[in-house]
């Protein structure tokens, strides 16, 4: 980890917060709870706890992996529905195919994110390609969901593929931490990730000892969640470390910071920030559907039920 570094990250453009920000505090640490998804692989459920006045408009996060596999074991998920929102899938050791009854889908890889738009609803697949079952091998990512207002959410369904070389790279004055911008903006640098709700969404290696202070939008919301490593976070050096969520209040910046000590196979503090304008609208959550009432998720079932969200192609080569 991870699959997108430069060399040398003082040739990047340099973001830190306005030396007068309000520093956002924190809230509170969750730690994540571990689970399987799928045909069997496992996950930490990043959010786990954590109020959905909070998260809004995110919904759940999952960390897949990290995990060695051996020839035969990797795995995948059958076909599902969706309905109501967007799924962000982002791979940064492995590889994973994806497919819709839509005719969307392909190959994420190497830093790659994969932005489905399931909203009126579509049938979906992602599994290992047959050379990684055979090999086996490593396998890391994040799968975000992120709601979509009632305005959208019977959208027509759309894809983004976003090619790791196409983040938007920046980096701390010091070149002390590499942040990809997958998608929304920091200090006038956008990432490629095309949203229907304001967010954004980075992945930040900070090295040893490092730090950095974002300046981050008073409208949305704030979270940062450990993949690896230790550090701290906010002004008051809250301890977090692998496998736990910081909720952030209110202000103007958000501040993250390494441990001068990593462990030797975690040698930097690996986090996604995460920030977007809460939607504020009632949310109806159950299994792969994402409404604003409980009648509107019986009618998704019930079109799911009726073939309604799609088929199954004939010919997909994921069956």
């Amino acid at each position: 980890m991870p699959a997108v570094t430069v060399e040398n990250p003082l040739t990047l453009p340099k973001v830190v917060a306005a030396a007068d920000a309000v520093a956002r505090p924190v809230l509170g640490v969750v730690d994540a709870v571990s689970g399987f998804e799928g045909e069997g692989f496992p996950v930490r459920r990043a959010f786990a706890g954590i109020k959905y006045d909070y998260l809004d408009p995110f919904i759940m996060m999952d960390q897949m992996g990290e995990v060695e596999y051996a020839p035969g074991e990797p795995k995948g998920t059958p076909w599902h529905p969706h309905r109501g929102f967007e799924t962000v899938t982002y791979m940064i050791d492995g590889v994973m195919d994806h497919q819709d009854s839509h005719g969307g889908g392909g190959t994420i890889k190497d830093g790659d994110t994969q932005w489905m738009t399931a909203g009126a609803g579509l049938l979906h697949i992602e599994a290992p390609p047959e050379s990684l079952v055979m090999s086996g091998g490593l396998f890391h990512g994040l799968q975000l969901w992120v709601n979509l207002p009632a305005s959208d959410k019977m959208m027509k369904p759309r894809y983004q593929d976003i090619r790791g070389g196409e983040v938007q790279l920046l980096t701390s004055p010091d070149g002390g931490a590499l942040l990809r911008v997958i998608a929304g903006g920091i200090d006038g640098h956008e990432g490629p990730g095309v949203t229907h709700t304001p967010i954004v969404m980075i992945h930040a290696t900070v090295r040893p000892g490092a730090e950095i202070s974002l300046p981050w939008r008073e409208d949305f919301n704030g979270l940062a969640y450990v993949m690896a490593g230790r550090g701290s976070v906010g002004a008051d050096r809250r301890p977090v470390h692998k496998g736990q969520t910081a909720v952030f209040g209110e202000g103007g910046s958000l501040t993250v910071r390494a441990d001068e000590k990593q462990d030797a196979h975690e040698p930097d503090l690996e986090v996604v920030l995460l920030g977007g304008r809460p939607i504020r609208e009632p949310m109806a959550h159950y299994g792969p559907f994402v409404m604003n009432s409980q009648a509107e998720l019986r009618q998704a079932f019930e079109d799911f039920q009726k073939g309604l969200l799609g088929k199954v192609p004939a010919v997909h080569g994921m069956q």
